[in-house]
């Protein structure tokens, strides 16, 4: 390789359609202590790497990264931290099935269960024989209820603000069928959404912003239950059914006695993709588990040549 330039290893797979790339080598350190201050000091100092293998001209809205780091706990099998566009998440279900499945192409796994920290606490996983994922994630709970938000050119909409690892507020008020020749449409509403909870000071617990819109409905697929629209914090949509949105749903489900403990609930995506869910209950709320499937889609080495104006990504 030409002197001067960095190299990354990294795996990407889909999770229903949704990427992730998975950074095995090259990441810059980020020490020893726990995940959240990890999280805290990728965040503060290393935003230029995270650019670089996330965003363009390397990436796209749509990928999440998750990084691989020793844990903090001694039991479990890895720490991870995940990146998107814009930043860090507390945790990313799709990205968590996806790196499941690329540690088990490389051997590093094999059938069974394991424990992954993340930032936002332990989450415990497995690997099944036919090559599925079981994400039982962080306790997942529901904070407000039927909230009312006023929406320019809509009117006033209710939704649930809700915790699965990342903030959600859900609402099952659309302005059009959750069907993908209504994208810009759906786009330009959960757009609507988030400026008008941060214009209204709507917040998760201690002031964190709300920072992924989600939109519920029935599905019109044969025996799947929902199906959803989920605005990520970088202002793409979530090609998967999305693990911690589902799980935040799941929350509110359960607070209000629509879905049973252990019952499977069935979520689609917006293209159709789709994750079995069910729950056990927890001291607050719920301990959710989500199941879905990746495939992998390259292994690649990363180049970060300083003498490009692109380098770590287009501003």
């Amino acid at each position: 390789m030409i002197a001067g330039m960095h190299a990354l290893q990294v795996i990407d797979s889909h999770t229903g359609g949704e990427p992730t790339r998975v950074v095995l080598t090259g990441f810059p350190d980020l020490g020893s202590g726990p995940l959240a201050e990890r999280r805290t000091l990728l965040a503060k100092n290393h935003a230029a790497f995270r650019a670089a293998i996330v965003s363009e001209p390397r990436g796209s809205n749509a990928l999440v990264c998750a990084i691989l780091t020793p844990p903090f706990d001694p039991t479990a099998l890895a720490g991870v931290l995940f990146v998107n566009n814009v930043g860090t998440l507390g945790m990313c279900g799709h990205g968590m099935i996806g790196l499941v499945h690329t540690l088990a192409s490389t051997g590093h796994i094999d059938t069974g269960v394991y424990r992954i920290e993340t930032p936002v606490g332990m989450v415990r996983v497995e690997r099944h024989e036919d090559g599925s994922v079981t994400v039982e994630n962080i306790e997942s709970y529901r904070l407000h209820k039927a909230i009312p938000l006023d929406i320019p050119g809509h009117g006033r909409i209710t939704g649930d603000v809700a915790w699965g690892g990342n903030w959600f507020f859900i609402t099952e008020d659309l302005p059009a069928p959750l069907a993908r020749t209504n994208l810009e449409v759906l786009t330009a509403y959960t757009t609507k959404i988030r400026q008008a909870l941060e214009a209204a000071e709507i917040c998760g617990e201690a002031g964190a912003l709300i920072d992924h819109i989600e939109l519920q409905s029935p599905s019109p697929t044969p025996n799947l239950d929902a199906r959803n629209f989920v605005l990520c914090p970088g202002m793409a949509y979530d090609r998967s059914p999305c693990g911690t949105g589902t799980s935040a749903t799941l929350a509110c489900l359960a607070q209000d006695g629509r879905l049973a403990p252990g019952a499977i609930w069935r979520q689609e995506s917006f293209v159709g993709s789709v994750f079995e869910a069910s729950y056990r209950e927890g001291s607050r709320g719920i301990w959710p588990r989500i199941r879905g499937r990746a495939h992998l889609i390259a292994y690649a080495r990363l180049v970060i040549d300083p003498a490009d104006p692109f380098a770590f990504g287009i501003p």
